[in-house]
C-alpha cells in the first residue's frame, strides 16, 4: 500500500498522454534534451578552462628561497641629529562635546 504499483504509474502516464498530447510532451522531451546536453557541454568547456588556467598558474610560480643576513641592529644608535626623537605632532583640532543630565 506504500509504493505505487506498475498499474498506477500507467494510469498517470496514460492520463498526462491525454491532457497534454504526444506532440507537446514530444517537444518538452526534446527541449529537456538540448538542455541537458548544453549543461554537459558547458561542464565539459568549464573544466577544460579550469585546467589551463591551473596549468599556467603553475607556469607562472617562481621558486625563492629566503635567507637571513647577518646585521647587526644598533636602532638606538641609528638615529642622526637630523632625525627628529620628539613624536610627531598633529595640526588637526579636536572638540569635545559632553552632555551632562
Amino acid at each position: 500500500m506504500g509504493t505505487f504499483s506498475i498499474w498506477h504509474w500507467i494510469i498517470v502516464l496514460v492520463i498526462v498522454v491525454l491532457v497534454f498530447g504526444t506532440k507537446k510532451l514530444r517537444n518538452l522531451g526534446s527541449d529537456l534534451g538540448g538542455a541537458l546536453k548544453g549543461f554537459k557541454d558547458g561542464m565539459k568547456e568549464a573544466d577544460t578552462d579550469a585546467t589551463q588556467t591551473a596549468k599556467q598558474a603553475h607556469d607562472n610560480v617562481i621558486d625563492v628561497q629566503a635567507k637571513r643576513e647577518n646585521v647587526p641592529h644598533d636602532f638606538p644608535n641609528n638615529v642622526t641629529k637630523e632625525q627628529s626623537t620628539e613624536p610627531p605632532t598633529s595640526t588637526a583640532k579636536t572638540t569635545h562635546h559632553t552632555t551632562e543630565k
